[in-house]
């Protein structure tokens, strides 16, 4: 991947910035002021600042429910953000907010995460990876949520022996906390969901409802299911303490850098790049 330090991707006319919020935007803690070694920093709300300032349109992504964006969003003035992976797309106007359903390979009545627990899919991985996996609640609009940890490549594996191939599972990331009673090292954030709900395809909505060319937009996150969408923006930034990521993915995005900071000083990093050309 290349380096932010040593190469920049010299955009034009930036028109949208999609932003990762825990662990990209946000520091530790999920505060936008906390530093990734300790203490303070103010220059990712200096960032945001700069691009209000020309009238940059901040879109959020995260796997949180829609509620659990919502608040966040104003705060930052986001002009929109993309909740549960890219599943709903909300778009803002002041205190007006249109919601814009992305369930992908779901066709069916009601909401995915009702189909999903009516369908036993749910259940089904429970009982197949028992020990590894526990349910969290209250389930969303459209993914069912675990916390524990399988590996994706096995548990789509057997979504799709127990008749379930119309669904995906998701690593969100890593817990801060141990879950008593599960059988795994690391506690992660997993998600049960539509198989092609993504990010990327989030961003790809937002843009074509603005009419907004890929070019004109960057993606900056921490994650696989971040990077993804680097085919949908003229350039990805991948912030130093997502530099793991990049390594579970088969080939690297072309048009993807890796900034010297992480968190929020990373975004910050990748926002001066482009607005400094």
């Amino acid at each position: 991947m290349k380096r932010l330090t040593e190469e920049h991707p010299g955009l034009k006319g930036l028109q949208a910035v999609y932003a990762d919020l825990d662990g990209t935007l946000l520091g530790p803690g999920g505060s936008l002021f906390a530093a990734s070694e300790g203490g303070i920093t103010e220059r990712a709300a200096h960032a945001v600042g700069a691009l209000h300032e020309r009238g940059i349109a901040l879109v959020l992504m995260s796997g949180r429910t829609q509620r659990g964006i919502r608040e966040v969003a104003r705060v930052l003035g986001a002009r929109a953000y993309i909740a549960e992976l890219g599943a709903i797309l909300v778009e803002r106007d002041g205190p007006e907010e249109l919601t814009i359903e992305n369930f992908g390979a779901y066709e069916g009545e009601g909401r995915p995460v009702e189909a999903i627990a009516r369908t036993g899919a749910g259940a089904f991985l429970l009982e197949r990876f028992s020990g590894y996996l526990r349910v969290i609640t209250p389930w969303t609009e459209a993914t069912m949520m675990f916390e524990g940890y399988v590996d994706p490549v096995e548990a789509n594996a057997a979504l799709r022996e127990g008749g379930y191939g119309w669904l995906r599972f998701h690593d969100n990331g890593t817990l801060r906390h141990q879950v008593p009673g599960l059988d795994v090292p690391e506690v992660h954030f997993m998600h049960l969901l539509p198989r092609d709900v993504t990010k990327a395809s989030a961003v790809r909505l937002h843009r074509e409802r603005h009419r907004i060319p890929a070019a004109a937009t960057i993606a900056i996150g921490d994650s696989p299911s971040d990077l993804a969408a680097a085919s949908e923006v003229g350039a990805f930034f991948l912030v130093a303490n997502g530099a793991g990521s990049a390594e579970v993915l088969p080939q690297v995005p072309s048009n993807a850098y890796l900034t010297s900071a992480s968190h929020g000083d990373g975004f910050a990093e990748a926002v001066q790049a482009v607005l400094t050309g």
